[in-house]
């Protein structure tokens, strides 16, 4: 029952949500192990954001690691649990007593991203546990009370007050433990000889060691300790320098030798024979990672090196003789992976606008691009560029995400579309550099009039001509798109003698052709003006005209007049020739 009291207040406290904003970053608190579908926090309330639009702007949740544990309810703008969370799963390491889920919310129609940090508070879900459930010491007979012996620690992959905390020893008359602190926090302890051993009373100590965590309730593991009495040896073999640091670069080729220990023993024959070892305290990480030659003590690279993924290996070195009651000496390491440029930088495209109507305005955001590089120093600073002969420039808004902009007004009758390409290159020795091109559609405006070929047009008619008659083709050019450029064709209308040229001619308001609908006659008309404006059926519509001069040409179709002298004056107006 206290158990259960307990556990109820602390997820009471866990699920009062820690909420607070440092620069852009969002934070939360959450507990391990919580079920599916219970809710974290109002992301909608927290970011001040309209419940109503998260739809309409296409909320969605980025989650910045290789599974989906939490997800945003676009109703009500409630981030949940989707699947439940292991903290030692999501956080396997424990560098850090800290763990967090990182997630970018994007909005789009304006474009908007948070970035929220949620921190997998840890439970005391797991037992501490021994790498061997049996430890086996031998020691000499002649060993000296209070010597120290190391003992392989336990490992609880629950973190802070939920670790190991303490050891216990079962009751012993010969031995003790001193239980210390790594620099990592870890943990261990040695076995202290309390009083001589002798073999020929006892030669087999059979101790139980008990590791227990800070919990509430308390977990614990054990582990058997089998000290094993052994004959006189009275010199233990010795390191040249019991703590070492050395570099090593990463991706060294397998096999590379990154240090020659060499212990000395002074005593003779087999008690001075040395055999290499890592002792426990060496983590398992490290042993796949580097060969100790038992004979030589040579260490070599056993597996890939990457400063990314580890930097710092320690590790401990055991030197045992060979003597019937072998002794020890210990080496402490240090190995420093110093980085290389071996990563490329990356891209990242968050958002990317296209289409875009040519007269998008100028500065406006087009996409928004991030990028990282998991190198270290210069090797991981990054520089991103577009080509220079574009109308568009980077603007970094945040540390590593950058907007591309509008830098110039754009003409789609000039270029239709642009191919952009990102490029990001590092500042490392030699440089590595990547890229990613994304093509910009730009959608026409009605922003051309229509345009004639000429700006006057002179068409010659022969009188007597066919009602009809196909007269001219008068076509114009519009350089838009679609409906911008659909054209209709119109004549002006203008009257002469009360009659209106559209009943004189017309045009194909589709293709611009031109038709006399009577027949002229040069003695009565000569010869008219006027105009025809072309319309394309953009909106708002954009026109143009042009000036049409029609001649009528004549033809001998009138025959002589025979006019009395009296009549000569009169007759003699007459264009044909005239007989008197």
């Amino acid at each position: 029952m206290e158990s259960e009291k307990w556990y109820v207040l602390f997820i009471a406290l866990l699920f009062s949500i820690v909420y607070q904003i440092s620069g852009l970053v969002t934070h939360y608190s959450m507990p391990e192990e919580i079920k599916e579908g219970s809710v974290v926090a109002n992301l909608a309330t927290d970011l001040g954001l309209d419940v109503k639009t998260l739809n309409q702007r296409k909320m969605r949740l980025d989650i910045i690691t290789n599974k989906k544990y939490l997800d945003v309810n676009k109703e009500t703008g409630e981030l949940y649990v989707v699947e439940k969370i292991d903290r030692e799963n999501i956080c396997p390491t424990k560098s850090s007593a800290s763990c967090y889920l990182r997630l970018e919310v994007i909005l789009e129609n304006p474009l908007r991203i948070f970035n929220i940090e949620v921190e997998i508070l840890d439970m005391n879900d797991n037992a501490p546990q021994f790498r061997r459930d049996a430890i086996h010491l031998d020691i000499s007979e002649a060993t000296a009370r209070g010597e120290r012996f190391s003992l392989s620690n336990a490992v609880d992959p629950d973190v802070g007050s939920n670790s190991v905390k303490t050891y216990h020893l079962s009751e012993s008359e010969y031995f003790n433990i001193e239980v210390q602190t790594g620099r990592d926090g870890t943990k261990f302890a040695n076995l202290i000889l309390k009083q001589t051993l002798d073999r020929e009373q006892q030669p087999v100590h059979n101790l139980i060691l008990t590791a227990v965590d800070g919990g509430t309730p308390a977990r614990s593991g054990t582990a058997s300790v089998i000290v094993h009495v052994l004959d006189t040896n009275d010199n233990p073999p010795v390191f040249e320098k019991e703590n070492l640091s050395v570099k090593i670069l990463e991706n060294s080729p397998i096999g590379s030798l990154v240090l020659d220990l060499n212990a000395t023993d002074l005593d003779e024959g087999s008690n001075s024979d040395i055999i290499y070892s890592y002792s426990l305290y060496t983590s398992e990480k490290t042993q796949e990672t580097f060969n100790l030659n038992p004979t030589t003590g040579e260490i070599t690279v056993k597996g890939v090196l990457n400063y990314e993924d580890f930097r710092i290996y320690d590790m401990e070195v055991i030197a045992a003789d060979k003597g019937a009651s072998s002794l020890t000496g210990q080496c402490t390491i240090k190995i420093l992976v110093e980085d290389m440029n071996d990563n490329h930088p990356e891209i990242s495209i968050k958002s990317f606008q296209s289409p875009v109507t040519e007269n998008i305005e100028l500065d406006t955001v087009i996409a928004v691009v991030s990028v990282s590089d998991k190198d270290s120093g210069d090797n991981g600073i990054v520089d991103l560029h577009i080509p220079d002969n574009m109308p568009f420039k980077l603007r970094e808004s945040s540390d590593n995400y950058y907007e591309l902009v509008v830098s110039e007004p754009l003409d789609r009758e000039k270029v239709p579309e642009y191919d952009i390409t990102f490029t990001v290159t590092d500042r490392g020795s030699p440089p590595l550099s990547d890229n990613e091109t994304m093509t910009l559609e730009l959608l026409d405006v009605n922003d051309n009039v229509p345009q004639f070929p000429q700006s006057f047009y002179t068409i010659r008619v022969m009188e007597n001509n066919a009602p009809g008659a196909l007269l001219s083709s008068l076509t114009a050019f519009d350089p838009d798109l679609h409906e911008n450029q659909y054209l209709v064709y119109f004549i002006i209308e203008k009257e002469i003698a009360n009659t209106s040229m559209s009943m004189l001619f017309s045009i194909n308001p589709e293709n611009g052709n031109l038709y006399a609908l009577k027949t002229f006659d040069y003695e009565i008309e000569k010869e008219f003006l006027f105009h025809i404006e072309a319309r394309d059926s953009g909106s708002p519509p954009l026109s143009s005209n042009v000036t049409v001069h029609i001649i009528i040409v004549d033809q001998n179709d009138n025959a002589p007049l025979l006019c009395p002298v009296a009549c000569t004056r009169l007759c003699g107006g007459g264009k044909d020739p005239q007989i008197h």
